[in-house]
């Protein structure tokens, strides 16, 4: 058995995963409840409505007839039409807490069902001896006389209002989880697909892999795909958050259930199902709702020990008023039952979940995915972030800017380090084969290639041996730099990479690469300054080059010569001294420093969310969506903190008055009013959780 997220129920997770399977659905919450409430929230709504309605009328004409017209149709007494009238309310409208709480003592726990099951069934059955005492058990009060105090009206009327505030409370999370359900139907109904050399209208849960569909203009892309033909912008604002439309070329990947604006597109589908972005998204937004951040098992904790004590408070508060104190039955009754309702931890059940929810759900509509609840809450509390240098600072598209020839000439120094780079997904290598590409220069085929990481890259050509890398790589093959020294010092100032081409054993030349910083991480690191945190750029580069490009980001901190193996290692070490270390990547090639960090943030995940280790995924290639990240986490752990105060404010503050501490003032807490203040508890939980709804993020 588990604890429902939302609910705060005990339920089996099994029942709930088949109840998704037979509605056809792909995700689901641990509870058959929430999954209905989510799945089906009309239905779920309708039910809550009819309940309460039920539960009211009916403890609105106990009321009536308690208080204000006393009836005795049929020769039946009075308090016994006043019993047939809040029996119903008692086991149909509180039916499900009844569950609750059966469910609960399974998992040996007790929880909110716990408290209104023992307060309105201690009134009820003490109200049933009550009308039957004259009737059944004559004897039974001859002691101390009839008693005629009965609380029919109470037990109905809380149960009641209870279900208001469920009702209530049902309709501000359907609000909350408003992002998420736009994100579900966002997904188109049909695709136009081509096949046997005809277009045909399919629904979009048969497109298979490898086909393809076309897309004109105002339509939305059925599923992930590469454009084969066509040209176009897509609005990709409801995915990635990006307010202007995307050019689209052959080649260029799109995501499903965007909106193409223009031109007409002729697209490969790539991925279907549950491997779509979309899926990929909700699935993981479902996750993080469903997660338990520290704070949430903190107030779990909590309640495990709150509800005993609150039953336990109940029971003394009686035996105070009515053994000690001498008060009359009655009134001590009243004051058990006031207890058990107001203490109630409806509130602090949602208090978090809500937070989340709403977070999480604000997140993933600006193209930022948390993965769980514990990094949501996590990411305000960074100290440090560490940013990889290319793919992330910089767009990872290097480009050749200088040839310095010493003992061939330009083009042979090109041509043999792209000998050796041929084939090679290195950007560096990407970036030389590409100025061969520019020269013109017709590549002849070297054999053995060898690539030692960090380094450089190594081949055979004409039974010669081809070198291309930095300083170290040379110096493992005794070939000395010294006297190219200054000329790459020149280069590296300039925030060049600088390899050096060696061929036959002897140095031919130097070829400088340059990087160009991406848009936006100039400002992005700026305004984490101005947030206190401490950046820093961690790179393979030589100390000369990264620091250069720290200069023109602004960043003072730089961990330069780094291997791929050793950047987990770097971050362990600021993490030894103390510091809450945040990892920025541009994906799985950073993957063990993004799990080390306490929180790995992927950048520009694009259509691969699923494949990468942070706890954090940025779909746009935006640095400022990480500041924006920090702030939401920000943002919303105030808000479970506001929460969860609020929720401890009004048990603390409310069981004394329960109880009777105001009562020599003449100031007696009826459990109707109870039950009002705590379904009002929980609205205003959940109604301060969406106002996180307002978030616009830190950077406009």
């Amino acid at each position: 058995m588990a604890k429902d997220v939302i609910c705060g129920m005990y339920v089996d997770e099994s029942k709930a995963k088949f109840k998704a399977e037979q509605d056809s659905a792909k995700y689901y919450f641990c509870s058959s409840n929430c999954l209905e409430a989510f799945l089906k929230p009309e239905k779920e709504k309708r039910s809550l409505k009819y309940l309460m309605i039920f539960s009211l009328g009916f403890g609105v004409l106990t009321a009536i007839f308690e208080y204000i017209y006393k009836i005795s149709w049929l020769g039946i007494p009075n308090y016994i039409w006043l019993f047939i009238l809040a029996t119903p309310v008692q086991f149909i409208g509180g039916w499900r807490f009844y569950k609750g709480a059966v469910d609960a003592v399974k998992a040996k726990q007790a929880n909110m069902d716990s408290l209104i099951v023992i307060g309105t069934s201690a009134a009820w059955v003490y109200s049933t001896i009550v009308a039957f005492q004259g009737i059944l058990w004559p004897t039974i009060f001859q002691a101390t006389g009839a008693i005629t105090e009965v609380y029919f009206t109470e037990s109905g009327l809380i149960i009641g209002f209870i279900m208001l505030g469920k009702y209530l409370e049902h309709i501000v999370k359907g609000r909350a989880s408003q992002a998420i359900r736009k994100l579900i139907d966002l997904q188109p109904k049909l695709a136009v697909v081509i096949r046997n050399k005809k277009e045909m209208q399919i629904p979009v849960e048969q497109v298979k892999a490898g086909d393809i569909f076309m897309v004109k203009p105002g339509e939305k892309i059925a599923v992930d795909g590469i454009v084969i033909e066509g040209y176009s912008s897509v609005d990709q604002s409801m995915i990635t958050g990006e307010s202007i439309p995307v050019s689209k070329k052959i080649g260029d990947e799109v995501i499903g259930a965007t909106i193409n604006k223009s031109g007409l597109l002729k697209i490969k589908a790539t991925k279907v199902g549950e491997a779509t972005t979309l899926a990929q998204i909700v699935k993981m937004v479902q996750e993080a709702i469903a997660s338990r951040a520290p704070m949430q098992r903190l107030a779990d904790l909590v309640s495990s020990y709150f509800v005993p004590i609150v039953i336990l408070i109940s029971v003394l508060s009686f035996a105070f008023w009515y053994f000690i104190a001498d008060l009359h039955f009655p009134m001590a009754m009243t004051m058990l039952i006031s207890v058990l309702i107001i203490a109630c931890p409806c509130a602090l059940g949602i208090a978090t979940p809500s937070a989340i929810m709403i977070g999480a759900g604000k997140g993933a509509q600006n193209g930022i995915l948390v993965k769980s609840g514990e990094f949501l809450e996590r990411t305000h509390k960074i100290t440090s972030i560490i940013f990889d240098k290319t793919g992330t600072l910089t767009k990872g598209e290097p480009s050749v800017t200088d040839v310095v020839a010493v003992s061939s000439t330009e083009k042979n120094v090109v041509e043999t380090a792209a000998i050796a780079e041929k084939g090679s997904e290195h950007p560096l290598g990407q970036a030389i084969l590409k100025k061969a590409e520019e020269m013109k220069i017709k590549l002849p085929k070297g054999e053995s290639y060898k690539t030692i990481a960090g380094k450089g890259i190594t081949s055979t050509y004409k039974n010669k041996t081809i070198l291309v890398g930095n300083r170290l790589f040379m110096k493992d093959y005794k070939l000395p730099t010294e006297n190219l020294e200054n000329q790459i010092q020149k280069l590296e100032n300039d925030g060049k990479t600088t390899v050096v081409v060696a061929y036959g054993g002897r140095i031919v030349g130097l070829i400088a690469i340059a990087d160009t910083l991406k848009e936006f991480s100039k400002e992005a690191v700026a305004e984490l300054g101005k947030m206190g945190k401490e950046v820093w750029m961690i790179t393979g580069d030589n100390e000369r080059t990264a620091k250069a490009i720290a200069q023109q980001l602004g960043i003072d901190n730089v961990m330069a010569e780094v291997l791929p193996q050793d950047k987990a290692k770097k971050v362990k070490e600021l993490q030894e001294k103390g510091k809450i270390v945040a990892a920025v990547g541009d994906g799985i090639n950073d993957a063990p420093m993004l799990a080390q960090a306490d929180v790995g943030i992927a950048v520009g995940a694009g259509t691969d969310i699923a494949k990468e280790t942070g706890g954090i995924v940025l779909i746009k290639n935006d640095l400022r969506d990480v500041v924006t990240a920090i702030d939401l986490s920000r943002r919303t752990v105030s808000k479970m903190k506001q929460n969860l105060f609020w929720a401890f404010f009004y048990n603390v503050a409310l069981i004394p008055v329960a109880a009777g501490a105001l009562y020599p003032f003449g100031i007696v807490l009826n459990p109707i009013f109870a039950a009002i203040a705590m379904a009002s508890s929980s609205i205003t939980v959940v109604g301060n959780a969406m106002l996180l709804n307002r978030y616009k993020g830190r950077i406009a």
